[in-house]
């Protein structure tokens, strides 16, 4: 298994989509990746020589990636927060930060659904 940017990257898989194992870069980026690099991007990830594997290193560090990116997400939100915005009462409170309604939904941000009591009429 090779590892970019501390994350093993499956051998079985593509490296084209072998590379989105990466917090930060998606399929899009991916095939800039590969293209700067001058990789094969059905190559499997697994098949890819130590100079292909370095190519590909390099290209991915001129990237804000993995623990960085995770920081700086981190650190906007608790700006948000810190500045009162309305995005970042929203994340204190735990409920859906960009405009989705309420009433029915957002179970993801609410958690599990609390029971009223005399509801049933």
């Amino acid at each position: 298994m090779a590892r970019i940017k501390g994350v093993d990257i499956p051998n079985n898989k593509r490296i084209e989509i072998a590379l989105t194992y990466i917090y930060g870069i998606g399929r899009s980026l991916s095939n800039k990746i590969l293209d700067d690099a001058k990789v094969d991007k059905d190559k499997r990830a697994g098949d890819l020589s130590n100079d292909e594997l370095n190519a590909i290193r390099d290209e991915v560090n001129k990237y804000v990636t993995e623990g960085d990116l995770r920081r700086e997400v981190n650190m906007n939100i608790k700006t948000k927060m810190e500045i009162n915005s309305y995005q970042g009462t929203r994340h204190k409170k735990g409920l859906p930060v960009r405009g989705q309604r309420t009433n029915r939904n957002a179970r993801t941000r609410k958690g599990k659904g609390k029971t009223v009591a005399n509801k049933k009429k």
